[in-house]
């Protein structure tokens, strides 16, 4: 038996080819600012039919994104959610030395508001198109709220900087009586391709007072543990010049009432259209194939082709297992988008597993065939790549931390922090007749103080070059303190070309990782705007390095679960590049034609216009 384990184990990295690794990053813990005078809870207040599961009930909420939301020209402002005071606060990254503002509460009164609902998170993002940053926030027990940025020049960030907006427009009146919205995700892409930013939002639980302590019932949990289709599911909004439509059913029957807790999206086949993936708890997350035309948002579903040799719980599509975040990018430099998914991979708890979906298309015009045909021919590698088991998984981000021309993947991981183990419960619910799943009162008590997957750390993890399989190097950094993560932001703060990271934690305090890595590669950055100064979103990157190979990037308008990165381009080089490369932009102008244009860029930070033409400013 001793033979078989030992034959039969995943390789393991060895202490000293971790610390090997490791010496190429080095992060700096900094506190972030938040405002005082706001009551601290440590649980919700929930539905009495909840109240058995009120740490359940209450274990989502804490998000952040980093972003350019003053105007300064540096994505070094915060958006954090907060569900120790349920508030969505704007503060300064804390490495400036401006003083810039004081952090505050973004207040959507004089819209209605009420005592049950809860911001869940927000994106920063230019959603009136007048060149100044606004945010999105996204809430449990209503729906979402634009906070528009009047931009005053001169004056230092504030409350009164922004004017709450309806994105659906609702009944006024000081208390809230529209939809209960209980939101969880978010993305913000050109869908429809016509130039404009649209807005989709990703429901957990179906409408419903989650919130609300007064009441006894209307409310459900999910109606299977593998593929319920209860949810609350996800609803697209459409730009238009007199605010955003909501569009029905653009998503696929099967998929338009997941419970979700993460979206992302990007041009995977390279027609210019977005693609989005789906992370839903509870059952079948999906890739969604854009089938768009200028004024209508229109999805279709891509799979795996089913194989006898492949589980079909780990087949794209297809899977059973619990997607709660999700990120694209280019995990093996082919110059084709791979992603990756965050589910339960707790040993002795839930041994689900993370997925690495890495593309096995040769080309894009060869994915673009596929996906008409309804294939996504993408294969799950995540054993292999080392990445399949980690913990509780939530929000993911990809990144070069070290500028070596590799992807880090950076994950949020850990569930309820307490002291009474609730993994024998909660192992016997996983084999729970589905019957019985939709009603609260079959769900074993999580209550406050109990914990499961409370005492798990982030993850950091690194390609090692000699084996190819990720390290995760989170003890050896310094960053893996027991408490339970939620949401992963990244962006480059300070403009010294290096990512930083900040990180939201559950019913606790968020922090600010800034990169002080001593040893790191040539970079390519692009702040690439409209000529209203506006992000353009969408906007893709290819770069060709000396060798041939290619990297690929694109101006992300926020997607994940509850962290959301900046729109600013950064793509790691390598040791050595010193000279001017190719770099190929392609983007659409507000009108909605595509533009393809060649640059010479050195390395380093570019601030470039996108209209008809790329003018480098």
């Amino acid at each position: 038996m001793v033979g078989t384990f030992y034959g039969v184990r995943l390789p393991v990295s060895s202490a000293a080819e971790t610390e090997k690794i490791a010496k190429n990053f080095g992060f700096e813990s900094l506190s972030i600012a938040m405002p005082s005078g706001f009551p601290k809870q440590e649980v919700r207040k929930v539905n009495k039919a909840y109240r058995h599961i009120e740490g359940w009930i209450s274990s989502v909420g804490a998000g952040i994104a980093v972003n350019d939301i003053d105007g300064d020209g540096l994505p070094n402002d915060l958006c954090v959610n907060d569900p120790r005071i349920d508030q969505a606060v704007v503060t300064p990254a804390p490495t400036r030395k401006d003083g810039a503002y004081a952090p505050f509460a973004l207040d959507p009164k004089p819209l209605g508001t009420s005592t049950t609902m809860a911001p869940m998170g927000c994106v920063p993002g230019d959603f009136n198109e007048d060149g100044a940053t606004d945010v999105l926030v996204y809430y449990w027990g209503r729906t979402p709220v634009i906070f528009q940025n009047k931009n005053v020049k001169g004056q230092p960030l504030s409350a009164a900087t922004f004017t709450p907006t309806e994105l659906i427009p609702g009944q006024p009146g000081a208390l809230y009586t529209g939809p209960l919205w209980n939101s969880n995700a978010a993305a913000v892409a050109d869908f429809d391709g016509d130039g404009h930013d649209d807005i989709f939002i990703g429901n957990y639980f179906p409408d419903s007072p989650v919130l609300d302590d007064t009441k006894d019932g209307d409310v459900v949990m999910n109606e299977s543990l593998s593929h319920a289709q209860n949810g609350g599911g996800g609803h697209f909004f459409r730009w238009t010049k007199d605010g955003y439509e909501k569009t029905d059913d653009a998503i696929p029957q099967g998929l338009n009432h997941g419970w979700t807790l993460g979206a992302t999206a990007a041009d995977l086949d390279g027609d210019n259209l977005p693609e989005v993936f789906l992370a839903h708890d509870f059952g079948t997350s999906g890739l969604l194939y854009n089938k768009s035309k200028p004024g209508k948002i229109e999805f279709g579903e891509v799979k795996s082709v089913h194989s006898g040799t492949v589980p079909k719980s780990k087949e794209l599509g297809r899977s059973s297992f619990k997607g709660m975040g999700a990120d694209f990018g280019d995990l093996d430099n082919d110059g084709l988008y791979d992603m990756f998914v965050s589910n339960i991979t707790t040993s002795f708890g839930i041994q689900e597993s993370n997925f690495a979906f890495i593309n096995q298309a040769k080309s894009k015009a060869e994915l673009q065939g596929r996906f008409k045909e309804g294939e996504a021919p993408y294969k799950d590698e995540s054993a292999d790549l080392g990445v399949a088991w980690s913990g509780w998984g939530w929000d993911i981000k990809t990144g070069d931390f070290d500028n070596d021309g590799t992807l880090e993947i950076t994950q949020a991981l850990g569930f309820v922090k307490g002291k009474t183990n609730r993994w024998p419960q909660l192992q016997e619910l996983a084999t729970a007749n589905d019957a019985l799943t939709s009603n609260p009162t079959w769900w074993p008590n999580v209550r406050h103080g109990d914990d499961l997957a409370g005492g798990q750390h982030m993850r950091f993890f690194s390609k090692d070059k000699d084996s190819g399989r990720y390290v995760d190097l989170a003890k050896a950094l310094g960053i893996a303190e027991p408490i339970p993560t939620r949401g992963m932001a990244t962006g480059d703060v300070d403009g010294d070309g290096r990512l930083d990271l900040a990180v939201a934690r559950q019913w606790g305090e968020p922090v600010f990782l800034h990169n002080v890595s001593e040893s790191t590669g040539s970079f390519l950055g692009l702040k690439l705007d409209r000529e209203s100064g506006s992000p353009a979103i969408g906007a893709e990157v290819c770069v060709e390095l000396p060798d041939g190979s290619m990297r690929v990037a694109r101006v992300d308008g926020g997607g994940g679960h509850s962290g959301k990165r900046s729109n600013d381009v950064h793509i790691g080089l390598g040791e050595g590049i010193k000279g001017p490369l190719p770099v190929k932009l392609t983007w659409r102008d507000r009108t909605g034609s595509v533009h393809e244009q060649q640059l010479k860029l050195t390395p380093g930070w570019h601030n470039v216009e996108l209209g008809t033409q790329a003018k480098e400013k």
